[in-house]
Order: C-alpha cells, then structure tokens, then sequence
C-alpha cells in the first residue's frame, strides 16, 4: 500500500511539474517593463515596450533629433511605443509633438493613467499624421492642456 501512495504522490508531482512550464509564462512586452511610478517618460524603437530604449527622462525634450537631452539624434522619429510613469498631479499628461520646439497644432497626449501606448500605429496626432515613428518633442502638461480628442491610447 505505501508503494502506491509514493507512487501516486511521485505521478502527482511529476505531472504537475510538466504542467507549469506550460502555463507560466512570464510577463513581456510593456508589461514586463512597467516601473511603477518613477516620474519618467519612456519610449522605445519597437512597438510593445521592445527594441532599443530611445530615451527614460523626467523632464521635456523640444528636440529629439538634436545632440542634448535625454533623446538625441536617431532618437527623432523613431518611437513605436512610449510609457507614462510619471507622478499623478499637475503636469502628469505627456505630449508628443509632431515637430520639434511644441508647436501646438500637431500633438497626442498620454494620460497617466493609460500607462503607456504598446503601438503608436494606432494613433494620430491631432494634425492627423500618424505617430509611428513620428515623434519629434515631447513635453509634461496639465490634462486640460490636450484638446478633446487629442489623448492616445
């Protein structure tokens, strides 16, 4: 009877070993990358959260294609996928300009609460163009900043 039993128990735990490979998957994309809120703008080359990271601040940028601040160069027009961990309240809503400098008429906003965008492709800035690797600027503002219509998801 004992040599049943271990049987079992071994047959048991054997079957749920094989099972958990299966399903536990770990965490990727946007997912995996959230760092709760640190107060920084993220954006990366791929859409969900993946290739290079463009750049991490948590102040604005007018000019991502310029050599200062935290997105240089090949960093202009080149984001897939951008994440919003900034702090809640005030300036907590990120908009991403079209050109460079914030000129107001070509921009999308990320609220907070959105997190982040896994695929610009599926969004357009308020002048219509469309922001896969688009984004030239960005900068902190206040919600009631961004024109209805104007927030990204």
């Amino acid at each position: 009877m004992r040599k049943l039993a271990v049987s079992v128990v071994t047959l048991g735990l054997a079957a749920l070993g094989f099972a958990l490979p299966a399903s536990a998957h770990a965490a990727s994309g946007c997912n995996a990358k959230w760092p709760g809120r640190d107060g920084n703008v993220r954006a990366w080359r791929d859409a969900d959260c993946q290739g290079e990271l463009l750049g991490v601040t948590a102040g604005n940028d007018s000019n991502w294609g310029d050599p200062y601040g935290p997105f240089t160069g090949t960093d202009a027009n080149a984001a897939s996928s951008v994440m919003n961990s900034g702090y809640v309240g005030g300036k907590d809503v990120v908009a991403f300009y079209y050109f460079a400098d914030y000129p107001s008429d070509a921009y999308g906003c990320l609220k907070p609460g959105e997190l982040y965008v896994d695929n610009l492709g599926r969004n357009n800035f308020t002048n219509g163009r469309n922001m896969n690797d688009n984004i030239m600027s960005h900068v902190w503002v206040a919600a009631s900043a961004c024109a209805p219509g104007s927030f990204i998801s």
